[in-house]
Protein backbone atom coordinates (compact mmCIF):
# COMPACT_ATOMS: atom_id res chain seq x y z
CA UNK A 1 0.00 0.00 0.00
CA UNK A 2 3.03 2.11 1.08
CA UNK A 3 4.44 1.59 -2.24
CA UNK A 4 1.47 2.32 -4.03
CA UNK A 5 1.06 5.53 -2.53
CA UNK A 6 4.69 6.80 -3.22
CA UNK A 7 4.47 5.96 -6.93
CA UNK A 8 1.42 8.86 -7.36
CA UNK A 9 3.35 11.39 -5.07
CA UNK A 10 6.73 11.20 -7.17
CA UNK A 11 4.68 12.39 -10.25
CA UNK A 12 3.71 15.64 -7.62
CA UNK A 13 7.00 16.90 -7.47
CA UNK A 14 6.81 18.29 -11.06
CA UNK A 15 4.29 20.41 -10.43
CA UNK A 16 6.81 23.11 -8.82
CA UNK A 17 8.07 23.32 -12.21
CA UNK A 18 4.26 25.17 -12.78
CA UNK A 19 4.01 28.05 -10.37
CA UNK A 20 4.44 30.57 -13.17
CA UNK A 21 5.05 34.33 -12.65
CA UNK A 22 1.53 36.03 -14.04
CA UNK A 23 2.65 39.47 -15.75
CA UNK A 24 0.53 41.23 -18.34
CA UNK A 25 2.79 41.75 -21.59
CA UNK A 26 1.59 44.67 -24.25
CA UNK A 27 -1.82 43.33 -24.85
CA UNK A 28 -2.67 42.96 -28.84
CA UNK A 29 -5.36 41.09 -28.49
CA UNK A 30 -8.88 41.46 -30.36
CA UNK A 31 -10.86 42.71 -27.85
CA UNK A 32 -8.47 45.42 -26.79
CA UNK A 33 -8.18 46.71 -30.04
CA UNK A 34 -11.73 47.02 -30.76
CA UNK A 35 -12.35 48.88 -27.65
CA UNK A 36 -10.57 51.85 -30.79
CA UNK A 37 -13.68 51.33 -32.83
CA UNK A 38 -15.36 53.02 -30.39
CA UNK A 39 -14.88 57.33 -29.54
CA UNK A 40 -14.23 58.63 -26.52
CA UNK A 41 -17.62 60.21 -25.58
CA UNK A 42 -18.70 56.22 -25.99
CA UNK A 43 -16.28 54.65 -24.09
CA UNK A 44 -17.52 56.42 -21.09
CA UNK A 45 -14.58 57.88 -18.24
CA UNK A 46 -12.17 55.97 -17.63
CA UNK A 47 -12.02 57.08 -13.72
CA UNK A 48 -14.14 55.06 -11.14
CA UNK A 49 -16.77 57.28 -10.42
CA UNK A 50 -16.11 59.21 -6.61
CA UNK A 51 -16.71 57.40 -4.01
CA UNK A 52 -17.62 54.32 -2.72
CA UNK A 53 -20.83 55.06 0.08
CA UNK A 54 -23.17 52.27 -0.24
CA UNK A 55 -25.95 54.15 -1.64
CA UNK A 56 -24.08 54.53 -4.34
CA UNK A 57 -25.09 53.73 -7.78
CA UNK A 58 -21.80 52.22 -8.43
CA UNK A 59 -21.33 50.29 -4.92
CA UNK A 60 -24.93 48.71 -6.02
CA UNK A 61 -24.39 47.17 -9.11
CA UNK A 62 -20.76 46.14 -8.21
CA UNK A 63 -20.46 45.08 -5.65
CA UNK A 64 -23.86 44.13 -3.59
CA UNK A 65 -25.43 41.98 -7.12
CA UNK A 66 -24.53 38.35 -5.59
CA UNK A 67 -23.16 36.45 -9.24
CA UNK A 68 -26.65 35.19 -10.55
CA UNK A 69 -28.87 37.78 -9.97
CA UNK A 70 -29.61 40.47 -12.87
CA UNK A 71 -28.35 43.89 -12.75
CA UNK A 72 -32.47 45.04 -13.76
CA UNK A 73 -34.03 45.84 -10.23
CA UNK A 74 -31.51 47.23 -8.90
CA UNK A 75 -31.39 49.75 -11.91
CA UNK A 76 -35.72 49.87 -12.12
CA UNK A 77 -35.19 50.61 -8.10
CA UNK A 78 -33.30 53.44 -8.86
CA UNK A 79 -35.16 55.39 -11.17
CA UNK A 80 -38.63 54.27 -9.16
CA UNK A 81 -36.56 56.69 -6.41
CA UNK A 82 -36.06 59.14 -8.43
CA UNK A 83 -31.71 59.56 -8.23
CA UNK A 84 -29.73 61.11 -10.74
CA UNK A 85 -28.52 58.85 -13.44
CA UNK A 86 -26.21 59.49 -16.15
CA UNK A 87 -25.50 57.84 -19.51
CA UNK A 88 -21.43 58.01 -19.04
CA UNK A 89 -21.98 56.61 -15.28
CA UNK A 90 -23.78 52.98 -16.31
CA UNK A 91 -20.98 53.04 -19.35
CA UNK A 92 -18.00 53.59 -16.89
CA UNK A 93 -19.80 50.63 -14.69
CA UNK A 94 -19.94 48.02 -17.41
CA UNK A 95 -16.62 48.82 -18.48
CA UNK A 96 -15.89 47.75 -15.02
CA UNK A 97 -17.58 45.01 -14.52
CA UNK A 98 -16.37 43.98 -18.24
CA UNK A 99 -13.01 44.18 -16.87
CA UNK A 100 -14.02 41.75 -14.15
CA UNK A 101 -15.40 39.58 -16.84
CA UNK A 102 -18.45 39.71 -15.80
CA UNK A 103 -20.29 39.99 -19.22
CA UNK A 104 -23.93 38.97 -18.08
CA UNK A 105 -23.81 42.10 -15.95
CA UNK A 106 -22.25 44.36 -18.50
CA UNK A 107 -24.89 43.17 -20.70
CA UNK A 108 -27.84 43.72 -19.03
CA UNK A 109 -26.98 47.26 -18.36
CA UNK A 110 -26.88 48.21 -22.20
CA UNK A 111 -30.07 45.82 -22.58
CA UNK A 112 -31.13 48.34 -19.76
CA UNK A 113 -30.15 51.15 -21.75
CA UNK A 114 -31.56 49.98 -24.87
CA UNK A 115 -35.03 49.64 -23.76
CA UNK A 116 -35.25 52.55 -21.25
CA UNK A 117 -36.44 56.17 -21.90
CA UNK A 118 -34.26 57.93 -20.54
CA UNK A 119 -31.57 57.98 -23.05
CA UNK A 120 -31.01 57.46 -26.27
CA UNK A 121 -29.07 54.75 -27.81
CA UNK A 122 -25.67 55.93 -29.37
CA UNK A 123 -23.97 53.40 -32.04
CA UNK A 124 -21.11 53.65 -29.54
CA UNK A 125 -23.55 51.36 -27.23
CA UNK A 126 -24.66 49.17 -29.79
CA UNK A 127 -20.89 48.37 -30.27
CA UNK A 128 -20.35 47.31 -27.25
CA UNK A 129 -23.45 45.57 -26.57
CA UNK A 130 -22.42 43.39 -29.35
CA UNK A 131 -19.25 42.57 -28.18
CA UNK A 132 -20.97 41.77 -24.38
CA UNK A 133 -23.21 39.21 -26.52
CA UNK A 134 -20.25 37.57 -28.07
CA UNK A 135 -18.73 37.12 -24.94
CA UNK A 136 -22.24 36.42 -22.58
CA UNK A 137 -23.81 34.03 -24.95
CA UNK A 138 -21.19 32.90 -28.06
CA UNK A 139 -21.05 34.31 -31.74
CA UNK A 140 -24.39 32.88 -32.78
CA UNK A 141 -26.08 34.86 -30.18
CA UNK A 142 -24.20 38.11 -31.48
CA UNK A 143 -24.76 37.12 -35.36
CA UNK A 144 -28.59 37.37 -34.25
CA UNK A 145 -28.21 40.06 -32.49
CA UNK A 146 -26.22 42.11 -35.02
CA UNK A 147 -28.84 41.22 -37.71
CA UNK A 148 -31.43 43.22 -35.69
CA UNK A 149 -29.58 46.18 -35.21
CA UNK A 150 -31.06 49.11 -37.39
CA UNK A 151 -29.18 49.82 -40.52
CA UNK A 152 -28.82 53.53 -38.92
CA UNK A 153 -26.84 52.30 -36.15
CA UNK A 154 -24.67 50.03 -38.25
CA UNK A 155 -21.42 52.75 -38.37
CA UNK A 156 -18.38 51.62 -38.74
CA UNK A 157 -18.07 51.14 -34.94
CA UNK A 158 -20.29 48.30 -34.99
CA UNK A 159 -19.04 46.92 -38.22
CA UNK A 160 -15.72 46.80 -36.24
CA UNK A 161 -16.93 45.32 -33.10
CA UNK A 162 -18.53 42.27 -35.45
CA UNK A 163 -14.47 42.09 -37.10
CA UNK A 164 -13.56 41.74 -33.41
CA UNK A 165 -16.26 39.02 -32.30
CA UNK A 166 -15.26 37.05 -34.99
CA UNK A 167 -11.55 37.53 -34.34
CA UNK A 168 -11.47 36.39 -31.04
CA UNK A 169 -13.73 33.29 -31.86
CA UNK A 170 -11.30 33.00 -34.22
CA UNK A 171 -13.64 32.35 -37.45
CA UNK A 172 -11.31 33.02 -40.12
CA UNK A 173 -13.45 33.11 -43.03
CA UNK A 174 -16.28 35.35 -41.25
CA UNK A 175 -13.73 37.71 -40.03
CA UNK A 176 -12.16 38.48 -43.80
CA UNK A 177 -15.60 38.86 -45.20
CA UNK A 178 -16.91 41.61 -42.18
CA UNK A 179 -13.06 42.86 -43.49
CA UNK A 180 -14.40 43.09 -47.17
CA UNK A 181 -17.64 44.92 -45.57
CA UNK A 182 -15.62 47.25 -43.96
CA UNK A 183 -13.38 48.10 -47.10
CA UNK A 184 -16.62 48.24 -49.11
CA UNK A 185 -18.09 50.77 -46.65
CA UNK A 186 -14.98 52.52 -46.52
CA UNK A 187 -14.66 51.78 -42.85
CA UNK A 188 -11.63 50.11 -43.36
CA UNK A 189 -9.06 51.93 -41.03
CA UNK A 190 -5.74 51.62 -38.72
CA UNK A 191 -8.08 49.63 -35.94
CA UNK A 192 -9.61 47.21 -38.84
CA UNK A 193 -6.26 46.40 -40.04
CA UNK A 194 -4.69 45.77 -36.86
CA UNK A 195 -7.67 43.31 -35.61
CA UNK A 196 -7.76 41.18 -38.60
CA UNK A 197 -3.50 41.34 -38.11
CA UNK A 198 -3.76 39.96 -34.59
CA UNK A 199 -5.96 37.03 -35.49
CA UNK A 200 -3.53 35.96 -38.24
CA UNK A 201 -0.79 35.94 -35.80
CA UNK A 202 -2.69 34.18 -33.57
CA UNK A 203 -3.02 31.41 -36.14
CA UNK A 204 0.75 31.57 -37.27
CA UNK A 205 -0.36 32.75 -40.64
CA UNK A 206 2.67 34.78 -41.34
CA UNK A 207 2.10 35.06 -45.13
CA UNK A 208 -1.18 36.69 -44.74
CA UNK A 209 -0.12 38.99 -42.01
CA UNK A 210 2.94 40.50 -44.18
CA UNK A 211 0.44 40.76 -46.58
CA UNK A 212 -2.05 42.62 -45.18
CA UNK A 213 0.86 45.00 -43.80
CA UNK A 214 1.52 45.59 -47.13
CA UNK A 215 -1.62 45.96 -48.30
CA UNK A 216 -1.96 49.24 -45.85
CA UNK A 217 1.24 50.60 -47.29
CA UNK A 218 0.00 49.86 -50.75
CA UNK A 219 -3.01 52.53 -49.70
CA UNK A 220 -1.58 54.74 -47.68
CA UNK A 221 -3.22 53.38 -44.32
CA UNK A 222 -0.33 54.28 -42.24
CA UNK A 223 0.17 51.63 -38.99
CA UNK A 224 0.40 52.82 -35.34
CA UNK A 225 2.50 51.46 -32.65
CA UNK A 226 -0.21 48.53 -32.00
CA UNK A 227 0.63 47.27 -36.08
CA UNK A 228 4.41 47.01 -35.41
CA UNK A 229 3.66 45.18 -32.17
CA UNK A 230 1.39 43.02 -33.23
CA UNK A 231 4.11 42.18 -36.60
CA UNK A 232 6.82 42.15 -34.05
CA UNK A 233 5.61 39.70 -31.78
CA UNK A 234 4.54 37.70 -34.52
CA UNK A 235 8.28 37.36 -35.63
CA UNK A 236 9.67 36.97 -32.09
CA UNK A 237 7.26 34.03 -31.87
CA UNK A 238 8.40 31.96 -34.26
CA UNK A 239 11.37 33.00 -34.49
CA UNK A 240 12.52 34.66 -37.38
CA UNK A 241 15.44 37.17 -35.93
CA UNK A 242 16.19 38.60 -38.70
CA UNK A 243 12.98 39.83 -39.70
CA UNK A 244 12.47 41.26 -35.66
CA UNK A 245 15.85 43.28 -36.52
CA UNK A 246 14.69 44.75 -39.36
CA UNK A 247 11.26 45.80 -37.90
CA UNK A 248 12.84 47.24 -34.82
CA UNK A 249 15.15 49.02 -36.43
CA UNK A 250 12.53 50.67 -38.57
CA UNK A 251 10.43 51.38 -34.92
CA UNK A 252 13.55 52.79 -33.81
CA UNK A 253 13.97 55.38 -36.37
CA UNK A 254 10.31 56.98 -35.33
CA UNK A 255 9.64 58.19 -31.64
CA UNK A 256 5.86 57.83 -32.40
CA UNK A 257 6.67 53.68 -32.73
CA UNK A 258 8.66 53.11 -30.06
CA UNK A 259 8.87 52.97 -26.06
CA UNK A 260 10.48 50.32 -23.85
CA UNK A 261 7.68 47.15 -24.81
CA UNK A 262 9.28 46.12 -28.59
CA UNK A 263 12.60 45.10 -26.42
CA UNK A 264 11.14 43.17 -24.19
CA UNK A 265 9.22 41.54 -27.35
CA UNK A 266 12.45 41.06 -29.21
CA UNK A 267 14.54 39.69 -25.96
CA UNK A 268 11.80 36.92 -25.98
CA UNK A 269 12.42 36.53 -29.53
CA UNK A 270 16.38 36.01 -29.06
CA UNK A 271 15.73 33.95 -25.42
CA UNK A 272 13.79 31.84 -27.84
CA UNK A 273 16.47 31.73 -30.36
CA UNK A 274 18.92 31.00 -28.01
CA UNK A 275 21.36 33.81 -28.11
CA UNK A 276 21.08 35.05 -24.62
CA UNK A 277 23.47 37.85 -25.13
CA UNK A 278 21.16 39.75 -27.56
CA UNK A 279 18.25 39.11 -25.03
CA UNK A 280 20.50 41.25 -22.59
CA UNK A 281 21.52 44.00 -24.71
CA UNK A 282 17.27 44.39 -25.62
CA UNK A 283 16.41 44.63 -21.99
CA UNK A 284 19.19 46.93 -21.45
CA UNK A 285 17.88 49.34 -23.79
CA UNK A 286 14.39 48.79 -22.96
CA UNK A 287 15.49 50.14 -19.16
CA UNK A 288 16.95 53.18 -20.49
CA UNK A 289 13.17 53.66 -22.32
CA UNK A 290 11.14 53.04 -19.02
CA UNK A 291 9.04 56.07 -18.35
CA UNK A 292 5.53 57.03 -17.51
CA UNK A 293 1.98 55.11 -16.62
CA UNK A 294 3.59 51.81 -17.49
CA UNK A 295 6.85 51.76 -16.44
CA UNK A 296 5.55 49.20 -13.03
CA UNK A 297 4.63 46.71 -16.09
CA UNK A 298 7.79 47.22 -17.63
CA UNK A 299 10.03 46.56 -14.38
CA UNK A 300 7.56 43.75 -13.60
CA UNK A 301 8.42 41.99 -17.52
CA UNK A 302 12.49 42.59 -16.84
CA UNK A 303 12.00 40.99 -13.39
CA UNK A 304 10.33 38.02 -15.25
CA UNK A 305 12.51 37.56 -18.30
CA UNK A 306 15.52 38.30 -15.99
CA UNK A 307 14.64 35.39 -14.14
CA UNK A 308 14.10 33.39 -16.85
CA UNK A 309 17.63 33.82 -17.96
CA UNK A 310 18.79 32.97 -14.45
CA UNK A 311 20.49 36.46 -13.96
CA UNK A 312 19.89 37.28 -10.05
CA UNK A 313 21.97 40.08 -9.91
CA UNK A 314 20.19 41.75 -12.66
CA UNK A 315 16.81 40.76 -10.55
CA UNK A 316 18.06 42.82 -7.82
CA UNK A 317 19.24 45.28 -9.32
CA UNK A 318 15.69 46.30 -11.22
CA UNK A 319 14.33 45.96 -7.75
CA UNK A 320 17.18 47.80 -6.38
CA UNK A 321 16.98 50.88 -8.74
CA UNK A 322 12.36 50.44 -9.03
CA UNK A 323 11.67 49.96 -5.88
CA UNK A 324 9.99 53.05 -4.71
CA UNK A 325 8.11 53.02 -7.90
CA UNK A 326 7.01 49.38 -6.84
CA UNK A 327 6.49 49.09 -3.65
CA UNK A 328 2.65 49.79 -3.00
CA UNK A 329 2.31 46.89 -6.45
CA UNK A 330 1.05 43.06 -5.51
CA UNK A 331 2.36 42.22 -9.30
CA UNK A 332 5.91 43.44 -8.68
CA UNK A 333 6.07 41.46 -5.14
CA UNK A 334 4.39 38.77 -6.92
CA UNK A 335 7.30 38.92 -9.94
CA UNK A 336 9.94 39.38 -7.33
CA UNK A 337 9.02 36.67 -5.05
CA UNK A 338 8.31 34.26 -7.80
CA UNK A 339 11.50 34.60 -9.15
CA UNK A 340 13.91 34.91 -5.82
CA UNK A 341 12.50 31.14 -5.25
CA UNK A 342 12.54 29.96 -8.89
CA UNK A 343 16.62 31.87 -8.66
CA UNK A 344 17.10 29.06 -5.47
CA UNK A 345 17.12 32.36 -3.30
CA UNK A 346 14.01 31.77 -0.30
CA UNK A 347 16.08 33.61 1.89
CA UNK A 348 15.60 36.65 -0.69
CA UNK A 349 12.32 35.60 -1.73
CA UNK A 350 11.24 35.89 2.57
CA UNK A 351 12.90 39.42 2.79
CA UNK A 352 10.77 41.01 -0.01
CA UNK A 353 7.65 39.00 1.67
CA UNK A 354 8.66 40.94 4.98
CA UNK A 355 9.05 44.27 3.00
CA UNK A 356 5.46 43.15 1.42
CA UNK A 357 3.92 43.67 4.72
CA UNK A 358 6.08 46.15 6.14
CA UNK A 359 4.60 47.95 3.57
CA UNK A 360 1.17 47.21 3.90
CA UNK A 361 0.22 47.12 0.54
CA UNK A 362 -3.37 45.83 -0.44
CA UNK A 363 -4.11 42.18 0.39
CA UNK A 364 -3.62 40.14 -2.12
CA UNK A 365 -3.86 36.18 -1.11
CA UNK A 366 -1.52 35.06 -4.20
CA UNK A 367 1.54 36.92 -2.39
CA UNK A 368 1.98 34.64 0.99
CA UNK A 369 0.44 31.76 -1.71
CA UNK A 370 3.63 32.18 -3.30
CA UNK A 371 5.73 32.00 -0.21
CA UNK A 372 3.44 28.66 1.12
CA UNK A 373 4.71 26.93 -2.31
CA UNK A 374 8.46 27.74 -1.88
CA UNK A 375 7.86 26.09 1.60
CA UNK A 376 5.92 23.15 0.57
CA UNK A 377 8.42 22.90 -2.52
CA UNK A 378 10.95 22.54 0.66
CA UNK A 379 9.83 19.94 2.63
CA UNK A 380 9.34 22.93 5.33
CA UNK A 381 5.77 22.12 6.34
CA UNK A 382 5.58 23.38 9.76
CA UNK A 383 7.13 27.53 8.17
CA UNK A 384 3.66 26.84 5.59
CA UNK A 385 1.68 26.21 8.27
CA UNK A 386 3.07 28.87 10.86
CA UNK A 387 2.25 31.24 8.05
CA UNK A 388 -1.32 30.18 7.44
CA UNK A 389 -1.92 30.54 11.43
CA UNK A 390 -0.41 34.57 11.24
CA UNK A 391 -2.47 34.97 7.93
CA UNK A 392 -5.74 33.68 10.58
CA UNK A 393 -4.31 35.72 13.51
CA UNK A 394 -4.34 38.71 11.41
CA UNK A 395 -8.05 38.69 10.07
CA UNK A 396 -7.14 37.53 6.22
CA UNK A 397 -8.92 34.23 4.64
CA UNK A 398 -6.57 31.77 3.12
CA UNK A 399 -8.56 30.60 -0.13
CA UNK A 400 -8.80 27.60 -1.80
CA UNK A 401 -5.54 27.39 -3.44
CA UNK A 402 -3.54 28.27 0.04
CA UNK A 403 -4.99 25.02 1.13
CA UNK A 404 -4.14 24.01 -1.93
CA UNK A 405 -0.87 24.15 -1.70
CA UNK A 406 -0.56 22.79 1.49
CA UNK A 407 -2.12 19.56 0.38
CA UNK A 408 0.02 19.35 -2.30
CA UNK A 409 3.44 19.44 0.13
CA UNK A 410 1.74 17.18 2.35
CA UNK A 411 1.10 15.01 -0.59
CA UNK A 412 4.91 15.60 -1.52
CA UNK A 413 5.89 14.33 1.75
CA UNK A 414 3.97 11.52 2.03
CA UNK A 415 1.46 12.26 4.91
CA UNK A 416 -1.55 11.47 2.73
CA UNK A 417 -3.89 12.04 6.56
CA UNK A 418 -2.96 15.19 6.43
CA UNK A 419 -3.27 15.63 2.66
CA UNK A 420 -6.59 14.36 2.48
CA UNK A 421 -8.06 16.62 5.36
CA UNK A 422 -6.18 19.69 3.86
CA UNK A 423 -7.65 19.14 0.45
CA UNK A 424 -11.06 19.26 2.12
CA UNK A 425 -10.14 22.62 3.79
CA UNK A 426 -9.62 23.64 -0.23
CA UNK A 427 -12.71 22.63 -1.38
CA UNK A 428 -14.52 24.25 1.61
CA UNK A 429 -12.77 27.54 1.06
CA UNK A 430 -12.86 27.42 -2.77
CA UNK A 431 -14.97 30.18 -4.80
CA UNK A 432 -16.83 29.97 -7.77
CA UNK A 433 -14.45 28.67 -11.00
CA UNK A 434 -11.92 27.19 -8.41
CA UNK A 435 -10.49 24.10 -9.38
CA UNK A 436 -8.61 21.23 -7.25
CA UNK A 437 -4.82 20.41 -8.76
CA UNK A 438 -5.90 17.43 -10.39
CA UNK A 439 -2.95 15.32 -9.69
CA UNK A 440 -3.41 16.25 -5.84
CA UNK A 441 -6.83 15.53 -5.81
CA UNK A 442 -6.16 11.97 -7.43
CA UNK A 443 -3.37 11.06 -5.07
CA UNK A 444 -6.06 11.71 -2.28
CA UNK A 445 -8.12 9.37 -3.46
CA UNK A 446 -6.34 7.14 -4.76
CA UNK A 447 -4.69 6.96 -0.83
CA UNK A 448 -8.30 6.85 0.59
CA UNK A 449 -9.30 3.72 -1.95
CA UNK A 450 -5.94 2.00 -0.76
CA UNK A 451 -7.13 1.85 2.43
CA UNK A 452 -10.33 0.64 1.73
CA UNK A 453 -11.81 4.15 3.23
CA UNK A 454 -14.83 4.33 0.59
CA UNK A 455 -16.41 6.56 3.23
CA UNK A 456 -14.38 9.59 3.21
CA UNK A 457 -13.65 8.99 -0.71
CA UNK A 458 -17.06 9.28 -1.60
CA UNK A 459 -17.26 12.59 1.21
CA UNK A 460 -14.07 13.90 -1.05
CA UNK A 461 -15.71 13.52 -4.28
CA UNK A 462 -19.14 14.72 -2.79
CA UNK A 463 -17.36 18.05 -1.45
CA UNK A 464 -16.56 18.85 -5.12
CA UNK A 465 -20.46 17.57 -6.45
CA UNK A 466 -21.98 19.94 -4.27
CA UNK A 467 -19.94 22.75 -6.03
CA UNK A 468 -20.23 21.25 -9.52
CA UNK A 469 -16.81 20.83 -9.62
CA UNK A 470 -17.03 17.02 -10.12
CA UNK A 471 -18.62 16.43 -13.63
CA UNK A 472 -18.39 12.91 -15.64
CA UNK A 473 -15.63 13.92 -17.52
CA UNK A 474 -13.59 14.75 -14.45
CA UNK A 475 -14.53 11.51 -12.80
CA UNK A 476 -13.35 9.22 -15.78
CA UNK A 477 -10.34 11.18 -15.84
CA UNK A 478 -9.98 10.30 -12.21
CA UNK A 479 -10.86 6.40 -12.94
CA UNK A 480 -8.17 6.35 -15.82
CA UNK A 481 -5.15 8.09 -13.63
CA UNK A 482 -5.58 6.10 -11.10
CA UNK A 483 -5.00 2.89 -13.56
CA UNK A 484 -2.50 4.41 -15.27
CA UNK A 485 0.00 5.16 -12.65
CA UNK A 486 3.37 5.80 -13.15
CA UNK A 487 3.08 6.89 -16.67
CA UNK A 488 0.48 9.70 -16.07
CA UNK A 489 3.36 11.06 -13.67
CA UNK A 490 5.25 11.24 -16.55
CA UNK A 491 2.83 12.64 -18.68
CA UNK A 492 2.12 15.14 -16.21
CA UNK A 493 5.71 16.39 -15.94
CA UNK A 494 5.22 18.53 -18.91
CA UNK A 495 1.53 19.67 -18.32
CA UNK A 496 0.09 22.27 -16.11
CA UNK A 497 -1.36 20.26 -13.23
CA UNK A 498 -4.36 22.92 -13.63
CA UNK A 499 -5.37 21.92 -17.20
CA UNK A 500 -4.51 18.06 -15.98
CA UNK A 501 -8.25 17.49 -15.76
CA UNK A 502 -8.53 18.12 -19.46
CA UNK A 503 -5.70 16.43 -20.17
CA UNK A 504 -7.18 13.49 -18.53
CA UNK A 505 -10.42 14.05 -20.27
CA UNK A 506 -8.68 13.41 -23.51
CA UNK A 507 -7.19 10.07 -22.16
CA UNK A 508 -10.60 9.03 -20.93
CA UNK A 509 -12.26 9.46 -24.17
Amino acid sequence: MVKLVQQSVRGLKSWWKFSSTRVSSYSTEPETLASLFMSKKDKGSDTTPASSPEDTLYHKLLYSTSSSASVIPVLDQWVREEKPLKHEDLQTIAKQLRAYRCFNHALQIYEWITKSKHFDVLSGDVAVQLDLVSKAHGVKAAEKYFASIPDNLRTYQVYGALLNVYADAKCLKKAEDTMQKLKELGYANTVAYNVLMSLYAKMGDLDKLNSLMLEMEDKGIVGNVITYNILLNAYASVPDVEEMEKLLMKMEADPLLIDWSPYTVAAKGYLKAGDIEKASAALKKCEHKIRGKRATLAVDILLTLYTSMGKKEDVYRVWDKYKRRTKNNNSSYHCMISGLEKLGDLDGAEKIFAMWEANRVHFDVNIPNLLITAYCKKGHMEKAISLIDKLLESGKQPNGSTWNRLALGYCVQNEMEKAVETMKKAILASRPGWKPHFHSFASCVKYLQSKGDTQRERELKDLLRVRGLFPEEFERGLKKYIEIGNRMSEALDETNLELAAEYMCVCSS
